[in-house]
């Protein structure tokens, strides 16, 4: 079977010319219209910390794919994340991204026909909504996982994000001092990566792993 199966479509034959004229203005050569095309769905932003550091994992990604003969193509999609959004009417838009995410990554892919898909995220949503999009277009597809934040260092204490949440509580019950509270603030999350912790980020990438979505041994690396 043509590892090409379904991008052929829009690339091969007289009738396509014009696709291949669009195509050759984004770096596609001769050959590259008969391998296959595989979509690098990602997440990377300046938004949050969860996603910024994604784009060098995409990077190597696209080498990898040109190195095994295929044919990458990168697009983004939008991503919020709930330790911005909490507490406020931004939170409203937390749940309804993923499906977002969902669609956005399937409307590329099935958009344009592409013959498979890897998706690389790094935050609370944006992570399952890239997994509900694999399983939907039911194309060869993998996840890649961001990576976790390290943890944060605060007068010899290990510092995660939800320390910046219990510090609040603490300094308005005035248990704790305008030092602390911005000592807490300033180092809790000292680098990119997802909030370090078994929250939803680190629980879900172990999910995908065990459900064989992911490469083994990736889902708690370090961004």
């Amino acid at each position: 079977m043509a590892y090409n199966r379904r991008s052929r479509l829009i690339t091969q034959g007289v009738a396509r010319s014009p696709n291949r004229a669009m195509l050759r203005a984004v770096g596609f050569k001769d050959d590259d219209f008969d391998k296959p095309i595989i979509g690098v769905a990602n997440g990377h932003s300046t938004l949050n910390p969860c996603n910024a550091g994604i784009q060098p994992l995409v990077d190597r990604a696209v080498a990898a794919l040109e190195a095994a003969g295929a044919k990458p193509q990168m697009f983004g999609f939008p991503t919020v994340t709930d330790g911005i959004g909490m507490g406020t009417e931004a939170m409203k838009y937390s749940l309804v991204s993923r499906e977002v995410i969902a669609d956005a990554i399937e409307t590329s892919v099935n958009g344009q026909a592409m013959d498979g898909a890897l998706v690389v995220g790094g935050c609370d949503k944006n992570m399952p909504g890239g997994v509900i999009a694999l399983a939907r277009m039911n194309v060869p597809g993998i996840f890649v996982y961001g990576g976790t934040i390290k943890p944060g260092r605060w007068k010899g204490q290990d510092l995660t994000i939800v320390s910046a949440f219990e510090a609040v509580g603490a300094y308005a019950a005035r248990k704790m001092s305008e030092e602390d509270f911005l000592g807490i603030e300033k180092n809790a999350c000292p680098t990119v990566g997802a909030c370090g912790g078994q929250y939803t980020a680190n629980t879900m990438s172990s999910s995908f792993e065990a459900l064989g979505m992911s490469l083994l041994g990736s889902s708690q690396m370090a961004a």
